[in-house]
Protein backbone atom coordinates (compact mmCIF):
# COMPACT_ATOMS: atom_id res chain seq x y z
CA UNK A 1 0.00 0.00 0.00
CA UNK A 2 0.90 3.02 -0.91
CA UNK A 3 2.77 5.70 1.84
CA UNK A 4 0.59 8.54 2.48
CA UNK A 5 3.63 10.75 2.21
CA UNK A 6 4.24 9.47 -1.57
CA UNK A 7 4.02 12.31 -4.38
CA UNK A 8 1.10 11.39 -6.05
CA UNK A 9 2.03 11.23 -10.03
CA UNK A 10 -0.05 11.14 -12.83
CA UNK A 11 0.99 9.44 -16.67
CA UNK A 12 -1.19 10.38 -18.84
CA UNK A 13 -0.95 7.62 -21.61
CA UNK A 14 -0.15 3.59 -21.60
CA UNK A 15 2.10 3.51 -24.83
CA UNK A 16 5.41 2.57 -24.47
CA UNK A 17 6.24 6.17 -23.38
CA UNK A 18 3.84 5.97 -20.99
CA UNK A 19 4.41 2.64 -19.19
CA UNK A 20 8.23 2.86 -19.03
CA UNK A 21 7.59 6.15 -17.44
CA UNK A 22 5.54 5.09 -14.99
CA UNK A 23 7.78 2.08 -14.05
CA UNK A 24 10.91 4.15 -13.92
CA UNK A 25 8.79 6.77 -11.58
CA UNK A 26 7.09 3.79 -9.36
CA UNK A 27 10.17 2.34 -8.75
CA UNK A 28 11.83 5.25 -7.31
CA UNK A 29 11.07 5.76 -3.64
CA UNK A 30 8.90 8.34 -2.71
CA UNK A 31 6.36 7.70 -5.48
CA UNK A 32 2.81 6.79 -6.41
CA UNK A 33 2.27 6.44 -9.82
CA UNK A 34 -1.54 6.58 -11.55
CA UNK A 35 -1.85 5.69 -15.04
CA UNK A 36 -4.95 7.17 -16.93
CA UNK A 37 -5.02 5.49 -20.32
CA UNK A 38 -7.95 4.98 -22.77
CA UNK A 39 -6.72 1.96 -24.17
CA UNK A 40 -4.27 -0.47 -22.60
CA UNK A 41 -2.12 -3.00 -24.12
CA UNK A 42 -4.36 -6.03 -23.48
CA UNK A 43 -7.19 -4.45 -25.38
CA UNK A 44 -7.84 -5.61 -28.70
CA UNK A 45 -5.68 -4.27 -31.60
CA UNK A 46 -6.72 -0.49 -32.77
CA UNK A 47 -5.71 2.62 -34.62
CA UNK A 48 -5.85 4.52 -31.21
CA UNK A 49 -3.05 2.63 -29.61
CA UNK A 50 0.16 2.92 -32.37
CA UNK A 51 2.73 0.95 -29.92
CA UNK A 52 1.22 -2.28 -30.84
CA UNK A 53 1.97 -1.60 -34.14
CA UNK A 54 5.95 -1.36 -34.18
CA UNK A 55 8.64 -3.78 -35.09
CA UNK A 56 10.33 -3.21 -33.34
CA UNK A 57 13.82 -3.28 -33.65
CA UNK A 58 16.76 -0.79 -31.92
CA UNK A 59 18.13 0.98 -35.13
CA UNK A 60 18.82 4.57 -33.76
CA UNK A 61 18.60 7.67 -36.46
CA UNK A 62 19.28 10.23 -34.14
CA UNK A 63 22.09 11.18 -36.69
CA UNK A 64 23.46 15.14 -35.13
CA UNK A 65 20.43 15.21 -32.68
CA UNK A 66 22.17 15.26 -29.26
CA UNK A 67 18.96 14.43 -27.13
CA UNK A 68 17.43 11.74 -29.30
CA UNK A 69 21.00 9.65 -29.47
CA UNK A 70 21.56 10.35 -25.51
CA UNK A 71 17.69 8.83 -24.83
CA UNK A 72 18.50 6.25 -27.75
CA UNK A 73 21.90 5.03 -26.69
CA UNK A 74 20.84 4.99 -22.71
CA UNK A 75 17.32 2.63 -23.91
CA UNK A 76 19.94 0.44 -25.82
CA UNK A 77 21.86 -0.18 -22.68
CA UNK A 78 18.93 -0.92 -20.68
CA UNK A 79 17.18 -3.84 -22.97
CA UNK A 80 20.55 -4.91 -23.62
CA UNK A 81 20.92 -6.01 -20.53
CA UNK A 82 16.89 -7.19 -19.83
CA UNK A 83 17.25 -8.84 -22.80
CA UNK A 84 20.74 -11.10 -21.24
CA UNK A 85 20.44 -14.91 -21.01
CA UNK A 86 18.11 -15.35 -18.00
CA UNK A 87 17.31 -11.95 -17.39
CA UNK A 88 13.40 -10.91 -16.59
CA UNK A 89 12.31 -9.70 -19.78
CA UNK A 90 14.76 -12.40 -21.91
CA UNK A 91 11.70 -13.22 -23.44
CA UNK A 92 10.11 -9.98 -25.02
CA UNK A 93 13.92 -9.93 -26.85
CA UNK A 94 15.89 -11.21 -29.84
CA UNK A 95 19.34 -10.41 -29.96
CA UNK A 96 20.32 -10.80 -34.00
CA UNK A 97 22.82 -9.59 -36.90
CA UNK A 98 21.56 -6.18 -38.74
CA UNK A 99 22.62 -5.13 -42.08
CA UNK A 100 21.89 -1.61 -42.60
CA UNK A 101 21.73 -0.67 -46.63
CA UNK A 102 21.90 2.92 -47.84
CA UNK A 103 21.42 4.67 -50.92
CA UNK A 104 23.42 7.74 -49.95
CA UNK A 105 27.16 8.17 -48.45
CA UNK A 106 26.89 7.90 -44.73
CA UNK A 107 28.97 9.97 -41.99
CA UNK A 108 32.41 8.59 -40.89
CA UNK A 109 32.37 8.03 -37.70
CA UNK A 110 28.81 6.60 -38.54
CA UNK A 111 26.31 7.40 -35.52
CA UNK A 112 26.12 3.69 -34.81
CA UNK A 113 29.59 2.93 -34.71
CA UNK A 114 28.84 2.48 -30.74
CA UNK A 115 26.86 -0.78 -31.33
CA UNK A 116 28.08 -3.98 -30.94
CA UNK A 117 30.06 -5.57 -33.63
CA UNK A 118 29.74 -2.69 -35.84
CA UNK A 119 31.42 -3.00 -39.54
CA UNK A 120 31.28 -1.07 -42.75
CA UNK A 121 30.38 -3.57 -45.75
CA UNK A 122 32.53 -3.59 -48.27
CA UNK A 123 31.33 -2.62 -51.90
CA UNK A 124 31.26 -6.09 -53.34
CA UNK A 125 28.70 -6.81 -50.89
CA UNK A 126 26.23 -4.25 -51.50
CA UNK A 127 23.30 -4.89 -53.20
CA UNK A 128 21.66 -3.15 -56.16
CA UNK A 129 20.60 0.22 -55.76
CA UNK A 130 22.91 1.09 -52.68
CA UNK A 131 25.95 2.93 -52.08
CA UNK A 132 26.80 2.08 -48.41
CA UNK A 133 26.50 -0.24 -45.41
CA UNK A 134 26.68 -1.15 -41.99
CA UNK A 135 26.42 -4.43 -39.91
CA UNK A 136 26.21 -4.64 -36.00
CA UNK A 137 24.76 -6.58 -33.39
CA UNK A 138 21.16 -5.30 -31.99
CA UNK A 139 17.91 -6.62 -30.59
CA UNK A 140 14.26 -6.50 -31.69
CA UNK A 141 11.25 -6.38 -29.52
CA UNK A 142 7.88 -8.16 -29.21
CA UNK A 143 6.31 -5.36 -29.10
CA UNK A 144 2.81 -7.13 -27.57
CA UNK A 145 4.49 -9.22 -25.17
CA UNK A 146 6.88 -6.37 -24.19
CA UNK A 147 4.13 -4.36 -23.44
CA UNK A 148 2.10 -6.70 -21.33
CA UNK A 149 5.35 -7.09 -19.40
CA UNK A 150 6.00 -3.40 -18.50
CA UNK A 151 2.34 -3.21 -17.42
CA UNK A 152 2.74 -6.28 -15.51
CA UNK A 153 5.48 -4.87 -14.03
CA UNK A 154 4.58 -1.53 -13.19
CA UNK A 155 1.43 -2.94 -11.07
CA UNK A 156 3.31 -5.52 -9.51
CA UNK A 157 5.77 -2.72 -8.02
CA UNK A 158 2.68 -0.94 -6.63
CA UNK A 159 1.53 0.91 -9.78
CA UNK A 160 -2.21 1.68 -10.84
CA UNK A 161 -4.37 1.90 -13.61
CA UNK A 162 -7.17 3.84 -14.43
CA UNK A 163 -9.06 3.75 -17.37
CA UNK A 164 -10.65 7.13 -18.95
CA UNK A 165 -10.10 9.73 -21.67
CA UNK A 166 -8.99 12.90 -20.30
CA UNK A 167 -10.08 15.55 -22.30
CA UNK A 168 -8.11 18.79 -20.71
CA UNK A 169 -5.27 18.69 -17.89
CA UNK A 170 -7.74 21.05 -15.44
CA UNK A 171 -9.33 17.23 -15.02
CA UNK A 172 -6.77 15.63 -13.50
CA UNK A 173 -5.17 18.69 -11.91
CA UNK A 174 -8.23 20.00 -10.54
CA UNK A 175 -10.03 16.62 -9.71
CA UNK A 176 -6.92 14.00 -8.97
CA UNK A 177 -5.77 10.84 -10.24
CA UNK A 178 -8.84 8.90 -9.96
CA UNK A 179 -11.45 11.56 -10.98
CA UNK A 180 -12.66 9.17 -13.71
CA UNK A 181 -13.67 6.41 -11.02
CA UNK A 182 -16.28 8.16 -8.60
CA UNK A 183 -14.08 7.05 -5.94
CA UNK A 184 -14.21 8.92 -2.69
CA UNK A 185 -10.51 9.86 -3.27
CA UNK A 186 -11.13 11.39 -6.55
CA UNK A 187 -9.91 14.77 -4.73
CA UNK A 188 -6.54 13.49 -3.51
CA UNK A 189 -4.50 16.35 -4.74
CA UNK A 190 -1.92 15.36 -7.80
CA UNK A 191 1.93 16.63 -7.20
CA UNK A 192 2.59 16.35 -11.11
CA UNK A 193 1.72 14.62 -13.89
CA UNK A 194 3.52 13.54 -16.90
CA UNK A 195 2.30 13.82 -20.45
CA UNK A 196 2.96 10.95 -22.22
CA UNK A 197 0.01 11.12 -24.82
CA UNK A 198 1.45 10.71 -28.31
CA UNK A 199 -1.04 11.77 -31.13
CA UNK A 200 -3.25 12.77 -28.19
CA UNK A 201 -0.99 16.05 -27.27
CA UNK A 202 -2.35 17.28 -30.43
CA UNK A 203 -6.38 17.54 -28.89
CA UNK A 204 -5.23 17.18 -25.50
CA UNK A 205 -7.00 20.29 -23.85
CA UNK A 206 -4.45 22.65 -21.93
CA UNK A 207 -1.25 21.26 -23.87
CA UNK A 208 -2.92 21.16 -27.57
CA UNK A 209 0.18 21.30 -29.52
CA UNK A 210 -0.26 21.73 -33.03
CA UNK A 211 3.59 20.84 -33.90
CA UNK A 212 2.52 17.28 -33.39
CA UNK A 213 1.33 15.19 -36.48
CA UNK A 214 0.89 11.21 -37.44
CA UNK A 215 3.14 9.99 -39.26
CA UNK A 216 1.46 6.43 -41.09
CA UNK A 217 2.97 3.16 -41.35
CA UNK A 218 1.81 -0.09 -42.27
CA UNK A 219 3.35 -3.47 -42.09
CA UNK A 220 2.93 -7.27 -42.89
CA UNK A 221 3.33 -9.60 -39.72
CA UNK A 222 4.59 -13.37 -41.49
CA UNK A 223 5.19 -16.69 -39.78
CA UNK A 224 8.76 -17.28 -40.65
CA UNK A 225 10.33 -18.71 -37.59
CA UNK A 226 13.64 -19.02 -40.27
CA UNK A 227 14.66 -15.59 -40.39
CA UNK A 228 16.90 -15.04 -37.60
CA UNK A 229 18.86 -11.66 -38.82
CA UNK A 230 17.35 -8.13 -39.48
CA UNK A 231 18.13 -6.31 -42.47
CA UNK A 232 16.57 -2.40 -43.67
CA UNK A 233 17.37 -0.52 -46.73
CA UNK A 234 16.60 2.91 -47.83
CA UNK A 235 15.98 4.13 -51.18
CA UNK A 236 15.99 7.52 -52.67
CA UNK A 237 12.42 7.84 -53.63
CA UNK A 238 11.54 7.53 -49.98
CA UNK A 239 10.71 4.02 -49.22
CA UNK A 240 11.77 1.89 -46.09
CA UNK A 241 11.93 -1.67 -46.58
CA UNK A 242 12.72 -3.65 -43.37
CA UNK A 243 13.38 -6.75 -42.25
CA UNK A 244 11.96 -7.59 -38.19
CA UNK A 245 12.14 -10.80 -36.69
CA UNK A 246 10.85 -11.78 -33.21
CA UNK A 247 11.98 -14.05 -30.64
CA UNK A 248 8.67 -15.49 -31.11
CA UNK A 249 8.99 -16.76 -34.72
CA UNK A 250 6.92 -13.98 -36.52
CA UNK A 251 8.85 -11.18 -38.91
CA UNK A 252 7.89 -8.10 -39.43
CA UNK A 253 8.23 -6.93 -43.13
CA UNK A 254 7.40 -3.17 -44.11
CA UNK A 255 6.87 -0.38 -44.55
CA UNK A 256 6.30 3.02 -45.17
CA UNK A 257 6.29 6.62 -43.42
CA UNK A 258 3.74 8.96 -44.90
CA UNK A 259 3.25 12.37 -42.45
CA UNK A 260 0.04 13.44 -42.04
CA UNK A 261 -1.89 10.28 -43.32
CA UNK A 262 -4.50 9.64 -40.79
CA UNK A 263 -5.79 6.82 -42.80
CA UNK A 264 -6.84 4.20 -40.38
CA UNK A 265 -6.89 0.60 -41.92
CA UNK A 266 -3.96 -1.15 -43.95
CA UNK A 267 -4.42 -0.31 -47.64
CA UNK A 268 -4.05 -3.55 -49.48
CA UNK A 269 -2.00 -2.21 -52.69
CA UNK A 270 0.97 -0.98 -49.98
CA UNK A 271 0.51 -4.63 -48.35
CA UNK A 272 1.44 -5.85 -51.89
CA UNK A 273 4.02 -3.05 -52.12
CA UNK A 274 5.80 -4.32 -48.63
CA UNK A 275 6.26 -7.60 -50.13
CA UNK A 276 7.20 -7.26 -52.90
CA UNK A 277 9.93 -5.07 -51.94
CA UNK A 278 10.56 -7.25 -48.71
CA UNK A 279 11.47 -10.71 -50.98
CA UNK A 280 13.83 -8.61 -52.85
CA UNK A 281 15.74 -7.59 -49.63
CA UNK A 282 15.28 -10.76 -47.95
CA UNK A 283 14.64 -13.57 -50.49
CA UNK A 284 14.91 -15.77 -47.71
CA UNK A 285 11.62 -15.13 -46.11
CA UNK A 286 10.05 -17.49 -48.82
CA UNK A 287 9.99 -21.44 -47.19
CA UNK A 288 13.70 -23.28 -48.15
CA UNK A 289 11.46 -25.71 -50.18
CA UNK A 290 10.47 -23.49 -52.46
CA UNK A 291 13.32 -21.42 -52.96
CA UNK A 292 15.32 -25.08 -53.54
CA UNK A 293 12.93 -25.38 -56.89
CA UNK A 294 12.37 -21.57 -58.32
CA UNK A 295 12.56 -18.03 -57.27
CA UNK A 296 9.99 -17.34 -54.94
CA UNK A 297 7.06 -14.78 -55.53
CA UNK A 298 4.77 -12.68 -53.30
CA UNK A 299 2.35 -15.27 -53.54
CA UNK A 300 4.44 -17.66 -52.00
CA UNK A 301 4.39 -15.24 -48.87
CA UNK A 302 0.61 -15.44 -48.40
CA UNK A 303 0.37 -18.73 -46.64
CA UNK A 304 2.49 -17.22 -44.55
CA UNK A 305 0.97 -13.97 -43.36
CA UNK A 306 -0.44 -13.55 -39.72
CA UNK A 307 -1.91 -10.11 -39.84
CA UNK A 308 -1.49 -6.52 -41.70
CA UNK A 309 -1.17 -3.82 -39.50
CA UNK A 310 -0.87 0.15 -39.69
CA UNK A 311 -0.19 2.57 -36.99
CA UNK A 312 0.36 6.67 -36.51
CA UNK A 313 3.81 7.35 -35.37
CA UNK A 314 3.67 10.74 -33.17
CA UNK A 315 5.81 13.15 -35.05
CA UNK A 316 6.09 16.22 -33.72
CA UNK A 317 7.89 18.94 -35.48
CA UNK A 318 11.03 19.97 -33.79
CA UNK A 319 11.38 16.39 -32.30
CA UNK A 320 10.88 15.45 -28.60
CA UNK A 321 9.13 17.24 -25.80
CA UNK A 322 10.99 16.80 -23.00
CA UNK A 323 10.30 19.92 -20.86
CA UNK A 324 8.13 20.66 -17.56
CA UNK A 325 5.27 23.62 -17.74
CA UNK A 326 3.18 24.88 -14.28
CA UNK A 327 -0.52 24.33 -14.70
CA UNK A 328 -2.90 26.68 -12.25
CA UNK A 329 -5.79 25.07 -10.55
CA UNK A 330 -9.11 26.34 -12.21
CA UNK A 331 -9.96 28.04 -8.62
CA UNK A 332 -6.60 29.82 -8.90
CA UNK A 333 -5.60 28.50 -5.29
CA UNK A 334 -1.75 27.93 -5.26
CA UNK A 335 0.18 26.25 -5.66
CA UNK A 336 0.73 25.18 -9.73
CA UNK A 337 1.71 21.59 -10.55
CA UNK A 338 4.02 20.75 -12.59
CA UNK A 339 3.70 19.34 -16.03
CA UNK A 340 6.08 17.20 -17.69
CA UNK A 341 6.05 16.53 -21.41
CA UNK A 342 7.57 13.63 -22.81
CA UNK A 343 5.97 13.06 -26.40
CA UNK A 344 6.68 13.46 -29.86
CA UNK A 345 9.17 10.42 -30.61
CA UNK A 346 7.85 9.52 -33.69
CA UNK A 347 8.73 6.00 -34.63
CA UNK A 348 11.37 6.30 -31.97
CA UNK A 349 9.24 5.24 -28.94
CA UNK A 350 10.97 1.58 -28.16
CA UNK A 351 14.75 2.37 -29.28
CA UNK A 352 14.08 6.23 -26.62
CA UNK A 353 11.50 5.10 -23.92
CA UNK A 354 14.29 4.31 -20.81
CA UNK A 355 16.16 7.32 -22.52
CA UNK A 356 13.49 9.49 -22.13
CA UNK A 357 11.99 8.32 -19.20
CA UNK A 358 15.25 9.08 -17.11
CA UNK A 359 15.00 12.65 -18.37
CA UNK A 360 11.43 12.34 -17.34
CA UNK A 361 11.88 11.62 -14.35
CA UNK A 362 14.89 14.27 -13.82
CA UNK A 363 12.58 16.97 -15.11
CA UNK A 364 10.34 15.85 -12.43
CA UNK A 365 12.69 15.97 -9.26
CA UNK A 366 13.70 19.06 -10.25
CA UNK A 367 9.99 20.81 -10.41
CA UNK A 368 8.88 19.08 -7.22
CA UNK A 369 12.37 20.16 -5.39
CA UNK A 370 11.26 24.08 -7.13
CA UNK A 371 7.64 23.36 -5.81
CA UNK A 372 9.00 23.15 -2.11
CA UNK A 373 11.51 26.16 -2.02
CA UNK A 374 8.23 27.90 -3.40
CA UNK A 375 6.48 26.82 -0.38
Amino acid sequence: MASPSNKQIVVLGAGVIGLTTAVKIQEQRGYQVTIIAETLPSDPKSIRYTSHWAGAHHVSLAGEDKLQARVDQETFGVMWEMSALGGEAEGCFLRQKQVEYYCDKQADPHPLAHMPDFRRLDENSLIPNTVAGIGFTTLTIDTPIYLNYLLSRFLARGGAIVRGSVQHISQVVDGGARVFTGSKSAGVPVDAVIVCAGIGARFLGGVEDKDVYPIRGQTVLLRAPWIRFGRTMSSKDGLWTYIIPRRSGDVIVGGIKVPNDWYPTPRPETTQDILKRGLVLCPELAPQSIRDQREPTVNDLLPLVIEEGCGLRPGRKGGIRLEVEWYAKTDGQAPKVPIVHNYGHGGAGFQASWGSASVALELLEKALAQARLAM
